[in-house]
């Protein structure tokens, strides 16, 4: 089947945890999927997963550093050269390392917002400009809580997602005119990999399920709307 028949979602982050979830409720709704991580192993086997299961999509897996921008751009470039057009672009890509401002180690700061910011600015930059020209598609960023709430320890983590968040802003009155949405994703505490050793109950977490269909219901809506931001936390509030 030609794969234009398909439209194709370009995901950074796709392996794990809201990403890897938002991958497998896109593929299940008939997308082709355009997908980078840094492990070349779990991408080779989501991208044998994903084609034995939908053998009529198609899906372009590269290796790929959020923290290099070469490399982002590449990608960005393949996937464009692959599918002709992006429907949905997802900047996912995200790092957490705990700290405060005045005693984090030197240089974390630049780290992570080297890939909670400034990927999501060039994804933007190398994506956006097809979908202005073409008058449709729909932008999500994987914000956070602490977009919008400082906390402790939270240091450069929050505010590079302070800054994903002025991004989307920005970028939502840029391209409105253009029919193209942009919607703020802010998920409080999700079950990921990255909590699996607290002693936490998962339960007291939402599931990285929860803000697939999230984003999937937010793109869904006609082109008449457009989903603004959405905060989702767990139940029980904040952890």
């Amino acid at each position: 089947m030609d794969k234009k028949q398909h439209p194709a979602l370009l995901i950074t982050g796709c392996t794990k945890g809201i990403g890897l979830a938002i991958v497998k409720e896109f593929a299940a709704k008939g997308f082709n999927i355009a997908g980078c991580a840094r492990n070349t192993q779990d991408l080779s086997d989501l991208y044998i997963s994903l084609s034995t299961q939908y053998s009529s999509q198609h899906f372009l897996m590269e290796t790929c550093d959020a923290a290099n921008i070469d490399e982002l751009k590449q990608f960005a470039a393949d996937a464009l050269k692959e599918f002709g057009s992006i429907e949905v672009l997802i900047n996912n890509a995200g790092l957490f390392e705990p700290g405060n401002i005045l005693d984090e180690p030197e240089g974390q700061f630049e780290k992570l917002w080297q890939v909670n910011l400034t990927s999501a600015y060039h994804m933007c930059r190398a994506v956006v400009p097809s979908m202005v020209q073409n008058k449709n598609g729909h932008v999500f960023n994987i914000c956070s809580v602490a977009s919008i709430k400082a906390y402790p320890n939270g240091g450069s983590y929050s505010i590079s997602k302070f800054g994903l968040f002025g991004l989307n802003q920005t970028l939502r009155e840029e391209v409105k005119q253009h029919n193209v949405r942009v919607t703020a994703i802010l998920p409080g505490a999700t079950y990921t990999q990255s909590w699996a050793s607290s002693d936490m109950p998962e339960e007291r977490f939402m599931t990285a399920e929860d803000i697939a269909k999230i984003v999937w219901s937010s793109y869904e809506l006609s082109e008449r709307s457009n989903v603004e931001q959405i905060i989702i936390r767990p139940m029980l509030g904040d952890i």
